[in-house]
């Protein structure tokens, strides 16, 4: 039977205590309500015990404690994860945030991450270089969360997904020990992470792949939104023929204020904001197109690639109440841009929204079984997300994501990315996410995890045959 931290005399947790070199966070603590913050301000769990990590030897001892006592485990990197699964009630939470560093190597152009990094700091240590790892649009994102799921953003028709430029990673497994994983040790384990979430152990280092990206041209196009449909069909036909040099993700959405001109406040639109990472002699040509489709705002240009990730820092901090559903897409038809119209004709809060991230390019060469991401021939990883500051408002943001949802739902693939996963969304949502990669992770799991210790995630339950 699972225990809580309640349950452990004050002696096993002294001497537990005494084995770490970081601090332990109790509910008695002062600095625990803060500590119980995440990302999303819907998520409100309890821990018994939090545990922040300052190196390996922490994260193995802490491993090995809620193994030996039999204590419910979650893991927090950056805290951004959708549905809360950095935390757990009544449980330990392994904390990575004191793991951090970021070392670029400029002979390989590869670089080396903490496991409790934010994509922002990454940035901030590979910009310099001219270097960028394919990531997210958001900053604040950590690093390991948005890995271990797949990664899609701004690179990802040039460079792949985040996944597809992971060369290595440490980890410490559910028996305590502590393994490297790579192209050529523990094959096994190193493409399970590579989409496979958190179910295999805890990663606390990453190497990628780096690129030459430093000033990008890009920034959001706006049209009404009643223009949805046309300027969907012609998106969806335009963005798979483009240079894979040039990104750009659809969304519908609300201008909720500043930095955008106050005639545009509070009015709904369909959008695209766009990342072309080529010859910048050749942006005006490359956009031409785009701009002969006369959108009503548009706000492109020259910028550091740091300033595109950085671009809706400002509009989401942490600690707004969010809640999301995400699908995949392979047609824009009339019937889904209809649906979009819709529902983006019906958006509730300012900063509630719909994106669609194309995968083509780099990230649809990828085998469909060369990583547990099983879609990559898929156009598109949708997703909708209700977001307020006011918790008064969760019930109704949740509502309008639900439908939104349910209404486009028969018209997709069928799965989801697993980072656009809530908690609630059952076991058989799990198990789509991974399609025909799933009992190949099964087994995988079975092996270095039977007794799924590591099962605060979007969970692949162990092979019960082979376990």
């Amino acid at each position: 039977m699972t225990k809580t931290i309640k349950d452990l005399s004050k002696e096993t947790l002294t001497d537990f205590q005494a084995k770490l070199k970081g601090r332990t966070v109790f509910p008695s603590d002062s600095e625990y309500t803060e500590t119980c913050k995440v990302y999303n301000g819907m998520i409100k769990k309890s821990p018994g015990m939090f545990v922040m990590c300052v190196d390996v030897a922490d994260v193995i001892a802490s491993v090995n404690f809620a193994r030996e006592n039999n204590i419910l485990l979650a893991i927090r990197g950056g805290g951004h994860n959708g549905g809360g699964l950095g935390l757990c009630d009544e449980g330990m939470v392994i904390d990575l945030s004191g793991i951090k560093y970021v070392r670029v190597d400029t002979s390989d152009n590869t670089v080396r991450v903490g496991g409790g990094n934010l994509w922002g700091e990454v940035d901030h240590a590979t910009h310099p270089f001219g270097l960028a790892i394919p990531a997210g649009i958001i900053s604040s994102t950590g690093v390991g969360g948005l890995t271990l799921g797949g990664g899609v953003g701004h690179l990802s028709r040039k460079y792949g997904l985040t996944i597809d430029n992971l060369l290595e990673a440490d980890m410490v497994l559910a028996n305590g020990s502590f393994v490297t994983v790579n192209a050529d040790q523990n094959q096994d384990l190193f493409w399970a992470i590579r989409g496979g979430g958190g179910n295999f152990g805890v990663v606390t280092s990453f190497k990628f792949q780096a690129h030459p990206v430093k000033t990008v041209f890009g920034g959001p196009t706006l049209w009404p939104v009643e223009k949805t449909q046309e300027i969907m069909a012609w998106y969806h036909s335009f963005i798979e023929a483009a240079p894979e040099d040039l990104n750009g993700f659809f969304a519908t959405m609300v201008i909720p204020g500043p930095p955008f001109p106050e005639s545009l406040h509070l009015k709904k639109f369909c959008g695209i904001v766009w990342c072309y990472t080529g010859d910048l002699a050749k942006a005006e040509e490359v956009f031409k197109p785009i701009m002969a489709m006369n959108p009503l705002f548009q706000h492109v240009g020259e910028m550091p690639y740091p300033s595109i990730q950085t671009m809706f820092d400002g509009l989401l901090p942490s600690g707004f109440q969010w809640y999301w559903r995400g699908d995949f897409f392979n047609d824009l038809n009339e019937d889904v841009s209809a649906q979009h119209l819709k529902f983006g004709s019906e958006i509730p809060t300012p900063l509630s929204q719909m994106h669609l991230y194309p995968i083509t390019g780099a990230a649809a060469r990828v085998g469909a079984e060369d990583t547990p991401w099983a879609y990559r021939n898929a156009k598109y990883s949708g997703v909708i997300v209700g977001v307020d500051p006011d918790p008064a408002n969760a019930g109704k943001i949740t509502q309008w994501c639900k439908d939104y949802w349910e209404a486009l739902h028969p018209y997709s693939s069928g799965g989801a990315y697993s980072n656009f996963m809530m908690n609630d969304e059952g076991q058989e949502r799990v198990k789509a996410s991974y399609r025909h990669n799933y009992a190949r992770l099964q087994k995988i799991k079975s092996k270095y995890d039977a007794g799924n210790l590591f099962r605060v995630n979007q969970n692949i339950a162990p092979d019960t045959a082979t376990a």
